[in-house]
């Protein structure tokens, strides 16, 4: 089992695979708790109730592949939450897995499946969770076995080699 994880500056989207690892599905949208992490926790909780041996954490960088702010924040989340599993003793690989352009196509996706503009940031993120998840399910297939970078357990900035 594999977890997909968008982070944002308001909310997580979560999606998860099935045990064959063939399709990604929405599991839920958390709230972002910058202060007491309890969005992390959540996600320590459903890695180790679904027993998810891999978390990829979407990585947003610029379109022209650079660092950004955004992209820093998903760093720090990623490697949170490593820390956090290692805290719970809960076994889980976290990798980082560029992610550009899957809000927009999942805003997209909601918007041709009929669903109003005005109710897509309740599901956007479980759907942008899923496109991550999804890419690398089909990596995976087409023989890349560790899709993305490992998080790093220190993140220094930009060519810090991580």
């Amino acid at each position: 089992m594999l977890l997909g994880v968008d982070v944002g500056m308001a909310r997580v989207g979560v999606a998860a695979s099935d045990r064959e690892g063939l399709l990604a599905t929405p599991v839920k949208t958390l709230k972002r708790d910058a202060k007491k992490s309890s969005d992390i926790a959540v996600l320590v909780k459903l890695a180790a109730e679904r027993e998810a041996r891999e978390i990829y954490v979407g990585l947003p960088r610029a379109m022209s592949g650079g660092e950004t702010a955004s992209t820093t924040m998903a760093r720090d989340y990623a490697r949170e939450l490593l820390h956090a599993l290692e805290r719970a003793c809960v076994v889980a690989e976290v990798r980082l897995v560029d992610e550009r352009l899957t809000t927009v196509s999942a805003h997209r996706s909601l918007h041709e499946a009929g669903l109003d503009g005005r109710k897509h940031r309740a599901v956007v993120d479980q759907a942008a969770a899923v496109a991550i998840l999804q890419q690398v399910l089909e990596m995976r297939r087409n023989g890349q076995h560790e899709p993305g970078e490992p998080a790093a357990r220190e993140y220094l900035g930009p060519g810090d080699g991580s």
